[in-house]
């Protein structure tokens, strides 16, 4: 009895030490992926166009963000776990823009990656989902390696 308890016990060892590593491998795959420069189509569903729109890039080799809202620039960290990503001590510039909707547009921005529960990226467009009902806040499109 005492042999079929310490063998099941080494069984479940193995296979949670098995996906614990397999999600280490996916976490650290979609991080790599990630990495890049994102230029911003949409916020919340409205599309972004013109001269001040935000982007930003992502690297794994950190895991930061840095970029520009539009107006001012931006830097902070990221978390991921699997298909869940959360931006976190997001620090901003504090310039004033007086261009039409800069601001607007900085704040309906800085609020996406706020609220950023997870993301999908899919023939290099980027969606991050609000955390709370999981509606679109953000879409980027990923720039071509020069």
């Amino acid at each position: 009895m005492k042999k079929l308890i310490t063998l099941s016990l080494i069984a479940l060892t193995v296979l949670f030490t098995g996906c614990d590593e397999t999600k280490k491998v996916i976490d650290v795959a979609g991080n790599v992926q990630l990495t890049g420069s994102y230029t911003v189509t949409a916020l919340k569903g409205q599309k972004v166009s013109g001269q001040n729109v935000p982007s930003f890039s992502l690297s794994a080799v950190d895991n930061s963000i840095q970029g520009n809202t539009g107006c001012n620039s931006l830097f902070g960290k990221y978390t991921l776990d699997l298909y869940t990503i959360n931006f976190k001590d997001i620090a901003v510039t504090s310039r004033e823009c007086a261009e039409d909707n800069t601001m607007e547009l900085e704040r309906k921005f800085l609020d996406a990656l706020n609220n950023t529960g997870s993301f999908e990226l899919q023939e290099n467009t980027l969606t991050l989902y609000s955390k709370t009902d999981r509606s679109v806040l953000l879409k980027a499109t990923k720039d071509k390696k020069k």
